[in-house]
């Protein structure tokens, strides 16, 4: 896949239920909170179902499910049957979700992000993440974030994962690399792309504790960051929230916050990463 196909697009994906021919369509747009089979079909250009896409980082499809306020983040696997539609379990809360399919389609030679909003009736109190936060405490792993993301140029993020104050040193490949990094612009969701630096097939490439990206940002602003990585046969997600255009104060300088929750993860889904990952 060639990389620098997505560093060139100042556009940001992930905004369109359609692009260029292509769009996503949710079988149901109103789910039920909780434990939620979603279904969703890929259309062409011809209307129907898509069937042929390339595979990227290790799948043919890449599904994200994220809270509007970002305060849920789910990255799951769907399985596609014979007629194009792809189904998956996902752990919902109240309030409307962003879906997201990240494809590279085989007769578009090219990938894109297709998003569309569902929405999940209940008690809905948004909460606010978006103070700058850059160390992420998930079960006992303590993962913190060093770079800036920059307006409109690359530059390197780097999550180092220690579990016990103990550098992790044998991370587990999980979707052809280290650590798989989400970043989404605040107000409109806006994906990008993040890419991995090196591979676990390269053995000049540790498996922890730091894990580095390389990432650009379109715009200024405040960003929220969803890194899933894998140790000990389990994936979990670590969360940050950083500000494109700010100068980065030192990791050091800053504390996790006193009371602060965790962002919601579904957990459940963490061990079925693992079951389901080859």
């Amino acid at each position: 896949m060639d990389h620098s196909a997505h560093a060139a697009a100042p556009f940001p994906q992930g905004l369109q239920a359609a692009e260029q021919g292509y769009r996503i369509t949710p079988a149901l747009t109103i789910l039920d909170a909780g434990r939620t089979r979603v279904e969703f079909a890929i259309l062409g250009p011809d209307d129907a179902p898509v069937t042929a896409f390339d595979v990227q980082h290790d799948r043919k499809l890449h599904f994200i499910a994220v809270q509007r306020d970002t305060s849920g983040f789910q990255h799951v696997h769907p399985v596609m049957d014979a007629a194009g539609t792809w189904s998956v379990e996902l752990d919902l809360t109240p309030g409307v979700w962003r879906l997201f399919a990240d494809i590279a389609p085989t007769t578009l030679g090219a990938g894109i992000v297709l998003g569309a909003d569902v929405a999940v009736p209940g008690d809905y109190r948004p909460r606010d993440l978006l103070e700058r936060r850059t160390v992420s405490t998930v079960d006992d792993y303590v993962v913190t974030l060093d770079g800036a993301l920059l307006p409109g140029e690359g530059a390197e993020l780097r999550a180092r994962i220690t579990r016990g104050g103990i550098p992790v040193t044998d991370l587990q490949p999980y979707l052809a690399a280290y650590g798989h990094l989400v970043a989404l612009r605040a107000g409109d969701l806006a994906f990008l792309h993040v890419h991995p630096e090196g591979d676990p097939s390269d053995p000049a490439t540790p498996a922890g504790p730091d894990i580095r990206f390389h990432a650009m940002a379109p715009s200024a602003g405040t960003y929220r960051l969803f890194l899933d990585f894998q140790h000990a046969g389990t994936v979990r997600t670590a969360d940050f929230t950083l500000v494109a255009g700010e100068p980065a104060p030192s990791a050091a300088s800053e504390a996790p916050v006193d009371g602060a929750e965790p962002v919601a993860h579904g957990g459940p889904h963490s061990s079925h990463h693992a079951a389901h990952h080859h």
